[in-house]
């Protein structure tokens, strides 16, 4: 994940699974962004076939390291699992 001059987010996938579960991807990535609210990242992901769970998981863990924030609200991301 880097920072780019610009309020959208853009997506480079390379994925095992892509023609299957592009869209699918790309949206789960999508999701998390909107959910912790960031804008203006390029996410470059690298897929071998992971579930959506732990696609979500890293991309929190990514996300998080890069703003150096030590903690998490457990109880907000939680509130995601609808």
């Amino acid at each position: 994940v880097q920072p780019i001059e610009s309020t959208e987010n853009t997506i480079e996938l390379e994925s095992s699974v892509e023609k299957q579960f592009g869209n699918q991807i790309r949206q789960v990535i999508t999701t998390t962004l909107e959910h912790l609210d960031v804008q203006g990242v390029a996410v470059k992901a690298i897929d071998k076939g992971a579930l959506d769970c732990t696609i979500k998981a890293r991309m929190i863990t990514v996300l998080h390291r890069g703003a150096e924030k030590e903690t998490y609200d457990w109880k907000e991301l939680d509130s995601w699992n609808v």
